[in-house]
């Protein structure tokens, strides 16, 4: 046993660890309960980056490839923390390993506050690192966590769940941002910034950025919280180190992630997903703009995609397993987001819908977020199948997926600047079709074959 403080971290023992048969009913309740709450955290934390790469965009004086560096700073971090996650996750176990990643989390909304002070985009970078840094530890406990928390046919549903949790959060989350910190007279400062002289102008941006310091520092002090209750909280450690008989034999020669082909190529797939599904949320607010949209009313679009996605897991939870199976719910929406992707490069024309007057190809990124909605439940499931053993290992490397947050992004910010931001979602293409083939073919690959 380590103490920090006065804190105890324990080491997992054999005698603290429950099979997933073993968990009651309502323990198996309690325990999905705190893992919506985690998908919650999971979502507002993620999903105000929407708001925030415009906002630091106009207040650190930007480019888009620059200002895409939010997304970039925020991710990257799931492919430098994902795998020694595993290893803190199985050595202190999945509490102590989420109580960490609070912390870590709440570091990271402190430095909000020394970055807006300074005006310092790299501070602000450094501080969004350590939020997804946090939140890495927290997605390598949580998705392996409710994906074998009860039977294997519906883990997409399940996910589903907690996946309403995560949108639900992402909605909100721009909306709470834009309100606290954006005025209804922003529009016409925005505006009056090129013609103020560099002091003015450096004067008006100084008083913008600080805004973020109270919202973040609220955030700071709630993660803080949270990662103290979830420490006492009666959340089981599920045991994912034994393996029956037969899974045993399946998995006796092998030692290595790299031998479980449907796993390396669902984390391929990961990476595509959560690249197309942040493309569609975090660009949308500037693609808006080129439609002479401003942000005061752009603000609400990230929140038409995600209220779509949830649409999509709802339509997961009543439909999968009774009316379809994951894999078919996995298909029908890769198919979709392909055709969306061509409709939003190849259509155009003006419509009038919901208040806004804008080209057609912005509601094709908005339905994005119903295709997008059951990949992720459909992805988790096929790629763990049949790991035992390496169940926490191959978890971390499909979080490790997650570093396409911060990739693609920065792939559509190149080309946006190179083109224009509508060309520039030629990007979704080819991810699409490489999700349509791991839907079809790439999941029921067990060997490989050169």
């Amino acid at each position: 046993m380590q103490r920090v403080g006065n804190l105890k971290f324990n080491d997992v023992s054999e005698k603290n660890l429950r099979t997933v048969d073993s968990l009651t009913k309502r323990e198996t309740y309690i325990s999905i309960g705190i893992i919506g709450v985690l998908f919650f955290t999971f979502g507002f934390v993620s999903w105000v980056n929407a708001i925030l790469i415009p906002y630091f965009k106009i207040a650190c004086e930007l480019t888009n490839f620059q200002s895409y560096l939010v997304a970039f700073a925020f991710y990257i971090s799931y492919l430098v923390i994902s795998m020694p996650s595993s290893y803190l996750l199985k050595k202190r176990g999945f509490k102590n390993g989420i109580m960490i990643g609070f912390f870590i989390m709440s570091f990271g909304a402190f430095m909000f506050v020394p970055a807006a002070y300074t005006r310092t985009y790299e501070l602000f970078l450094f501080g969004l690192f350590s939020l997804g840094a946090g939140l890495a530890i927290l997605q390598t406990a949580a998705n392996p966590y409710v994906t074998i928390l009860g039977p294997k046919e519906r883990a997409a549903q399940r996910i589903s769940i907690m996946g309403i949790c995560n949108k639900a959060a992402g909605i909100i989350a721009p909306l709470i941002f834009a309100t606290v910190v954006l005025r209804a007279t922003d529009s016409e400062l925005f505006k009056s910034l090129e013609t103020m002289n560099p002091i003015e102008r450096a004067t008006e941006l100084d008083l913008f950025i600080r805004r973020v310091i109270v919202p973040y520092s609220v955030v700071g002090i709630v993660l803080l919280g949270l990662g103290l209750l979830v420490r006492w909280s009666p959340l089981p450690e599920i045991d994912t180190e034994h393996e029956d008989d037969e899974l045993a034999a399946a998995n006796s020669g092998k030692v290595s992630l790299f031998q479980f082909p449907h796993l390396i190529l669902g984390a391929l797939a990961i990476f595509l997903h959560v690249g197309t599904q942040i493309i569609s949320i975090d660009t949308i607010i500037g693609y808006a703009g080129s439609m002479d949209i401003d942000l005061l009313e752009a603000k609400v679009f990230p929140s038409y995609t995600l209220f779509l996605t949830i649409v999509g897991y709802l339509c997961g939870i009543v439909l999968i397993p009774k009316v379809m199976s994951q894999v078919t719910a996995l298909r029908i929406c890769t198919i979709l987001g392909l055709l969306l992707s061509l409709g939003i490069v190849y259509l155009s024309g003006n419509v009038t819908f919901l208040g806004h007057t804008a080209d057609i190809s912005i509601w094709f990124i908005v339905l994005l977020g119903f295709a997008n909605s059951l990949v992720w439940a459909g992805i988790w499931p096929l790629a763990l199948s049949d790991l035992g053993r390496f169940t926490k290992q191959g978890g971390a490397l499909l979080i490790m997926g997650l570093c396409g947050n911060a990739i693609m992004p920065m792939i559509y910010g190149y080309y946006a600047d190179l083109f224009d931001l509508r060309v520039a979602y030629w990007v979704l293409v080819p991810c699409y079709v490489y999700l349509m083939y791991y839907a079809m073919h790439g999941h029921k690959i067990r060997k490989w074959r050169f």
